[in-house]
């Protein structure tokens, strides 16, 4: 269902359903595609700190912006850059790895300053034939200096490898209360992604000449 939503305290976003793009001819290729690509509209221009989701066994992905630019004449134009090419999700497509994890992608990972943003487009590409389905979900933006894009089940995981140290006493036995408290925080973690899970398929291209695409329909 597309429509605008609160992502999380972060930025007012609105979502359209994945749109499947079709590389080659579609009278001649029936093969599934492999590419989708979804599109993401502001009410107003944004500074981008970070794009939170969570995967579905999609193998990369490609971040496109589009800018609103000023020129000397006043007038504002929209511009589309590609600021993050096929990022790997996935380190082999045809393995379970990363398929269902949580990726964050924050501005010092693009080629470009993801400033004075009004849209998103996220690619999706799969190019294994083993997953019959494929997408990203739970999609959160987060602008720059947003205290909420450094919260979060993304903060939790990012702690995770430091609790093993801290478990260890000087004897190098755990310590039975920090065990406990960590076991905690594990469950927490458990339950907060169970939470932010989706019954419902979020959901929709210029793809900068990087593909010859065609268009899907899909009931």
């Amino acid at each position: 269902m597309v429509g605008s939503r609160m992502c999380d305290s972060g930025v007012v976003c609105t979502v359209k359903p994945p749109v499947a793009l079709q590389i080659g001819d579609v009278k001649t290729d029936v093969a599934r595609p492999g590419v989708f690509a979804i599109d993401i509209s502001f009410l107003q221009t944004i500074c981008i700190n970070e794009i939170l989701f969570k995967n579905y066994y999609t193998a990369y992905v490609t971040v496109r912006i589009q800018k609103r630019q000023v020129q000397e004449s006043g007038q504002s134009q929209l511009k589309w850059y590609t600021c993050l090419r096929d990022h790997c999700l996935m380190s082999d497509p045809h393995t379970e790895e990363g398929s269902q994890d949580y990726f964050s992608i924050f501005r010092h990972q693009m080629s470009c300053k993801p400033d004075d943003v009004v849209g998103v487009r996220l690619i999706l590409r799969q190019p294994s034939p083993v997953w019959i389905n494929f997408t990203i979900e739970d999609i959160k933006i987060y602008q720059l200096g947003s205290e909420n894009s450094q919260l979060g089940v993304h903060s939790v995981i990012s702690h995770l490898p430091t609790m093993e140290k801290s478990v260890q006493s000087e004897e190098g036995l755990p310590d039975s209360e920090k065990v406990s408290s960590h076991v905690q925080q594990m469950w927490a973690l458990t339950a907060m992604m169970q939470a932010n899970q989706t019954t419902a398929r979020i959901g929709r291209f210029d793809i900068d000449g990087c593909y010859d695409v065609n268009l899907l329909s899909y009931t």
